[in-house]
């Protein structure tokens, strides 16, 4: 029995996954060891990436097979926005600014969209880890910083999704139909971007855990 896409595709990816989890900047935040607005720092990147794929996400929304993965219900930049607002208050655009490595990120989101394998890599890589890991993320970090819905951690919450776990298993099945749509070489391509984006994303994390450092 052929084993499906979205397994392969987990199971091709899980180091990638697991070093980035392991990144030192999240065991600090996780540990509570971070001021408001050291996490406002991850914030920010996220929404300078997340402006990037809800860009792509609109423009490939008739795309017939990238199109399948575009879910408005899953757009985060407005939630960031939020997110944004309550770390650093009405002017926090003028405070942040993308790491070199988010902006490496982001280029390579703009690149990878001209092709939909690529599109659907860092849409999975991000949007995944979001739905899954990441509401693990969002209950610690109201523990932390006492975070309620309407700003904080917006960018975990996904109401309009309804059921998170079936929201989780139709995407899956959209990846194991990729099967009838990609071809071998084009499956094994968007692997090697699903690996690639976990590694720049890492990266992000990375440039983050120095700016922990240079501050101490």
């Amino acid at each position: 029995m052929t084993k499906p896409f979205s397994e392969t595709l987990r199971e091709a990816t899980w180091a990638d996954h697991e070093s980035a989890e392991s990144e030192s900047y999240l065991s600090e935040l996780m540990g509570g060891r971070l001021s408001e607005h050291q996490y406002g720092q991850m914030v920010a990147q996220h929404y300078f990436a997340y402006v990037a794929l809800d860009g792509v996400s609109r423009r490939l929304a008739d795309h017939p097979v990238a199109g399948r993965f575009v879910f408005p219900e899953l757009f985060r930049e407005r939630a960031l926005e939020r997110d944004l607002a309550t770390v650093y208050g009405s002017g926090w655009r003028d405070v942040i600014t993308p790491s070199k490595a988010t902006r490496t990120l982001v280029a390579r989101i703009h690149q990878a969209a001209d092709w939909p394998g690529g599109y659907i890599a860092h849409h999975y890589t991000r949007y995944l880890g979001d739905l899954s890991g990441g509401q693990f993320v969002r209950m610690e970090l109201q523990k932390i910083y006492g975070y309620a819905k309407g700003g904080g951690v917006d960018f975990y919450i996904f109401d309009e999704l309804g059921s998170l776990p079936r929201f989780k298993t139709e995407y899956r099945s959209r990846l194991d139909a990729l099967e009838l749509q990609l071809d071998e070489r084009e499956r094994r391509r968007l692997i090697r971007e699903v690996k690639l984006a976990y590694q720049l994303n890492t990266e992000v994390l990375t440039e983050l855990t120095h700016t922990l450092t240079t501050a101490a």
